[in-house]
């Protein structure tokens, strides 16, 4: 909807936005009284922001348009949630549109972690300090993101991953149920690093982790490569090939070195 008294942009108190109709409360919450929201995107669209019972928001956050808050989510300091896209990016120019932005309930984001519009948050989730989830994340139930995370567009993470500090995951990623992955590990989807050029399109095929995957820390995922289910990437490795499911493989380039103990443990 369009509502005049807030321009795109613009920030507004608890007590401002409750009496235009956009704050939306069910209980007892904590807002710090220096928490601003902007309902309003840059194209002039207003979404109201809705907060469940049990939930503390805490000082400096910012919260946007379309935020819906679970019971008994903990948003830290200096949280931004919600914030609309905007800019060139991978062939696209964002404007600047809101959306939906869910956080579960029982969800804890620590301060200084940046949400875009549309991400999807589940049950339980923890997400560390300074984190980044852009545009239409999805991540599912009691999954634990590290600190200084990166995850770009689009993303899907499952239920019960772990993500450790560090790491950037390229946008589109799947991430199945029981991923683990080490710190600092990096994914890419551009075998070619086309930007911006005017004859050519980035053909962007991202890496696939299968459910209980496990990647070591350092470790570098190429395009379009499969992990799979079960399979165990060593510290360190540059992974340019598909890693069978229940394989162990390591090395530059990494090569499948034979089962993994979890597979010989669990068969």
């Amino acid at each position: 909807m369009v509502n005049e008294e807030f321009a795109p942009g613009q920030s507004a108190t608890a007590a401002e936005l409750t009496r235009a109709g956009l704050l939306l409360v069910d209980g007892a919450v904590s807002i710090d009284a220096t928490a601003r929201f902007v309902p309003a995107d840059e194209q002039g669209m207003v979404r109201p922001i809705e907060i469940a019972a049990g939930c503390r928001i805490g000082a400096y956050t910012v919260l946007y348009g379309g935020v819906r808050l679970g019971q008994d989510s903990q948003i830290e300091e200096r949280v931004i949630i919600g914030k609309p896209e905007s800019g060139y990016a991978v062939g696209h120019v964002y404007p600047g549109a809101g959306a939906d932005t869910v956080i579960g309930p029982d969800v804890t984001i620590r301060s200084g972690a940046i949400i875009y519009a549309g991400v999807e948050i589940g049950e339980t989730t923890v997400v560390g300090h300074h984190t980044l989830l852009r545009s239409f994340v999805t991540v599912g139930e009691g999954t634990q993101l590290g600190h200084h995370l990166t995850v770009e567009r689009a993303t899907r993470i499952g239920n019960g991953v772990r993500c450790s500090p560090g790491s950037h995951i390229t946008s589109s990623c799947v991430l199945a149920d029981g991923v683990f992955l080490g710190a600092g590990v990096r994914t890419i989807n551009d075998r070619e690093l086309i930007w911006r050029d005017p004859d050519r399109q980035p053909d962007l095929v991202p890496p696939r982790f299968e459910r209980g995957a496990k990647v070591g820390s350092g470790s570098t995922i190429m395009g379009g490569v499969v992990i799979g289910e079960h399979a165990l990437v060593g510290a360190g490795s540059v992974v340019t090939r598909d890693v069978p499911a229940g394989a162990t493989a390591y090395g530059v380039p990494a090569r499948v070195q034979g089962r993994s103990a979890a597979i010989e443990v669990t068969a």
